[in-house]
């Protein structure tokens, strides 16, 4: 393997940044070769024009020994400082980090000393002296207990993989009610009593093989009782570690042992990496330059360096074993050896995650710059088709697939509904014909959506089905419907678009997203509906942020910690995966730019609703259908039964950098600059111009590139560019409001509440089966004219309450890009986790769910805008 793919697929991803560059380094190499080539040339002519006082041969260097010492001058000009400024980053941030994890291993070490040394006699002393509320008795009763059962709860939300610092007081009182508990009335009787710092060595816990033989062998009964024994064992100094009461702390210290040891462990892989990385980049250096730098620079300047110098490698690795010391002195009964495989297993899966989560990076990054794309099985080349008749089978050419043959199909049905007369004027013939076949080959997938998208203009255009806006209603020549069309398809609401893009890129490259995703989760607990809910409303959130396109597969690389840990059997993966999937779909609801069919409403909402009218609409939705789906997963599939706690997630420690705060920044203006937008109308014309502003801060200033550029969701605008085209030419030939009439006819003694019950109803039906976006340019234009001609219009409620229900569409793994994730996420052994099954258990409840709150919650909402 090539150095830079091991240095790529080793390091640890936040601190990628602070690695040795060596690609750049490479790459200025490959310019010193460039130089001396073209001084080799140089001199090569001197040599044939006679310069030289003897004829060249074989054996004649392209380069004098003066020219030979200037291009080796200039090459170690060019190269040397930019490896010293390499290394003065690596010294830096290694310096840093260290401090870091020798305070949190020295805070780690002077809690364990504080319970191993804290006197339980104190809080007598405190009781007694009217401290502590009830005296003695009350502390090693009743009241001690209630307040242990409070600080241990404390202690369990707060006992994250991320948390390593001293005791607060209360911690420490509980610790020491916990031994009044044990000693009882002999504690209230001596204030001198002290337990044996030296029994706390004999502590047990889960975590190995010796913990496990050690809960075997408890006795709980015998606890109960032989009390006499009991008081016995705590005048001979039991340790605080084996106290029942203690579980809380002891897991607590244990995630922080375990969360210690892996940063130790990275912090020397990261040394020993990029003392290899100096090694090789040198030794490229000196075989194209011709020099001897690399004994040299690594003798008298690397190795001399902080990071790479012998004491400081002692010194870490006393730090781990001095964590691995304190670990076996909790959970292994003083077995360093125990301990350590313990240690290192944990460290083992960390770094398979992490692997993963880089591997999985390397193939999105390889797969966007060189187009590659895995083919589903069904699209994979099979054997002919065979149809069989009466007559015998006949086997059909090999061009004929299953996609040619729907496509032929879709073709035949185009071609009848041009030649059929249903309509008064060919106008809305032509657009009927051309509806149904972009909605045929939409549905069917015959054509990728966005190749449908182009075929429509396509199709407007000679078939002349756009009218002019005139009373006469004029039909337009090609010329003049072609530039009608293609001004018409390019609207602010595109614009708005390629905004969200940018907001989403300039999250998701920064690792902002990531970033809150997962201080969010660290604090959710180690309860499985906790864990839960947090994880869900991380979804809904993200999908509002950075589209419910890239939200679930953001949580589902988060997740993956829990999801190996769990034990078999667990029910809660399942419950994890599909309540992602599902709030990530209610997620779409939340904003303007969540989702391409939130774009398309706006589009037919006139005037377009500000920011701050879709959040008073959508969040209170996403809430309660979050709140809702949770509910439903938990009585569905009952978690905790079977996985009564879970693993947290490490909350990501990097210092916040001025790039992220820019980006926050502009995100917020941006956002704000939209809610009220009704406001500037007068100054900005229209939202999507505001959507210019996140466009040249972040590529003006080079916080993203034309890559990034380049990677946007093109076929998604495209898609939503041929789906205005397709409702423009609609609304122009008269076929919307010939449609509109016809509808109108049966909803007309309908209040304005039954026909949005009734519409989204026809949603939630229409989108379950073919995509969102597709079903919301369908139907949307005629929910918009339908609501224009009511007796009491409401185009703008309609158009939002169907535009919601499209996202609300749950039911199957098809309805929406967060289903067909979960639906192929696997476990270690290549088992899905989730069947179609799950999905009609949960999701079509869910999807009901949705559809109630929105014409309920929904209505009521707006009405009360005065939609």
């Amino acid at each position: 393997m090539k150095f830079s793919h091991q240095l790529q697929f080793n390091i640890v991803p936040e601190w990628a940044d602070y690695y040795l560059a060596y690609d750049n380094l490479k790459k200025i190499i490959y310019q010193v070769e460039k130089d001396l080539v073209a001084c080799g040339a140089a001199s090569s002519n001197d040599l044939e024009s006679g310069a030289g006082s003897q004829e060249p041969n074989e054996r004649t260097g392209l380069l004098t020994s003066g020219a030979r010492a200037t291009a080796k001058a200039k090459a170690n000009n060019m190269f040397l400082p930019a490896l010293d400024k390499e290394l003065e980053k690596i010294v830096t941030f290694y310096y840093k980090k260290e401090r870091e994890l020798y305070a949190e291993v020295e805070a780690l070490s002077s809690d364990v000393e504080f319970v191993e040394n804290f006197d339980p006699a104190v809080t007598t002393r405190m009781a007694g002296s009217g401290h502590i509320v009830g005296g003695p008795k009350a502390l090693a009763h009743g009241s001690v207990r209630r307040t242990r059962t409070r600080n241990n709860s404390r202690a369990s939300r707060g006992s994250t993989l991320g948390r390593s610092g001293s005791w607060r007081y209360d911690e420490a009182l509980a610790l020491a009610n916990a031994a009044a508990l044990k000693t009882g009335e002999e504690v209230t009787k001596s204030a001198d009593h002290v337990p044996n710092p030296a029994s706390t060595l004999n502590g047990h816990g889960p975590g190995s093989s010796s913990e496990a033989t050690a809960i075997n062998n408890l006795d709980p009964q015998h606890d109960e009782d032989d009390d006499d024994e009991n008081d016995q064992d705590d005048d001979d100094g039991k340790s605080l570690w084996f106290d029942p009461e203690m579980e809380q702390e002891r897991m607590r210290f244990r995630h922080n042992c375990i969360e210690m040891f892996v940063n130790l462990s990275e912090l020397q892989a990261y040394a020993k990496l990029n003392n290899t990385g100096f090694s090789k980049i040198l030794k490229k250096y000196d075989k194209v330059s011709e020099n001897n730098t690399k004994k040299v620079y690594m003798n008298q300047v690397v190795l001399l360096a902080y990071p790479f110098k012998q004491e400081t490698t002692t010194k870490l690795q006393e730090h781990i074993d001095r964590v691995s010391a304190i670990y076996a002195k909790i959970f292994t009964n003083g077995d360093d050896e125990v301990a350590k495989r313990s240690l290192r297993m944990h460290l083992k899966e960390h770094m398979v995650w992490e692997r993963n989560t880089i591997w999985r990076d390397m193939i999105g990054i390889e797969r966007k710059s060189q187009a590659v794309g895995v083919r589903p099985s069904s699209a994979l080349k099979t054997g002919p088709i065979v149809v069989r008749t009466p007559l015998g089978d006949i086997q059909l050419p090999e061009f004929f697939t299953r996609n040619a043959l729907v496509l032929l199909a879709c073709c035949a049905v185009f071609a009848v509904l041009l030649n059929i007369e249903l309509f008064e004027g060919p106008e809305q013939q032509n657009c009927f014909a051309i509806l149904i076949f972009a909605s045929l080959l939409w549905a069917t997938e015959a054509m990728p959506l966005f190749v449908t998208s182009l075929l429509v203009p396509l199709l407007v255009v000679m078939l002349r089905v756009m009218r002019d806006d005139d009373k006469d209603h004029t039909r337009l020549d090609s010329h003049a419907a072609a530039k009608k069309i293609f001004m018409l398809m390019f609207s602010p609401v595109i614009m708005l678009l390629l905004g969200g893009f940018a907001v989403a890129a300039a999250m998701s490259k920064f690792h902002i997203a990531k970033a809150m995703a997962t201080v969010v989760l660290s604090k959710a607990g180690t309860r499985p509906s906790a864990v839960l809910l947090a994880n869900m409303l991380v979804a809904t959130v993200a999908s509002m942020w950075i589209s419910n396109v890239a939200a679930p597969v953001l949580c589902f690389s988060l997740i993956q910690p829990i999801l190996r840990t769990l034990p078999p059997g667990s029910s809660f993966s399942k419950c994890l995966i599909l309540g992602i999937a599902l709030a990530s779909n209610v997620g779409g609801m939340a904003s303007p730019i969540s989702s391409p069919q939130n774009i398309i409403a706006i589009e037919y909402m006139k005037p377009a609703p500000s920011w701050l009218e879709w959040f008073v609409i959508a969040l209170p939705i996403c809430l309660v259908c979050d709140l809702a789906i949770w509910a439903l997963l938990l009585w569905t599939y009952e978690p905790s039964t079977n996985t009564p706690t879970i693993s947290t997630i490490r909350s990501t420690k990097d210092p916040i950098t001025g790039t992220q705060i820019f980006v926050c920044g502009v995100t917020v203006v941006t956002i704000i600059l939209w809610c009220f937008e009704h406001r500037l109308e007068w100054l900005f014309g229209d939202m999507g111009l505001i959507a210019i502003i996140p466009l040249l801060a972040f590529f003006g200033t080079g916080i993203l590139t034309k890559e990034d550029f380049n990677n946007f969701l093109w076929t998604v605008i495209i898609l939503a560019m041929g789906g205005i085209a397709l409702g423009k030419a609609v609304e122009s030939s008269g076929l919307l409001h010939m449609i509109a009439v016809e509808v109108q006819h049966y909803v007309k003694d309908m209040s304005a509440f039954a026909v949005c019950c009734v519409f989204a109803s026809m949603v939630l039906v229409i989108a379950t089966f073919i995509s969102h976006t597709v079903g919301a340019l369908i139907i949307l234009p005629i929910v918009a004219q339908v609501g224009a001609t009511l007796p009491d219009p409401h185009p703008r409620l309609l158009v939002m309450s169907a535009a919601l229900m499209c996202s609300g569409a749950m039911g199957l793994p098809v309805s929406g890009f967060p289903n067909m994730n979960a639906i192929m996420m696997e476990n270690d052994m290549g088992q899905p986790y989730l069947a179609t099954s799950d999905f009609i258990k949960v999701g079509i409840p869910s999807s009901v769910v949705a559809c109630m709150t929105i014409v309920t919650l929904g209505y009521g909402l707006m009405t009360l805008l005065g939609w």
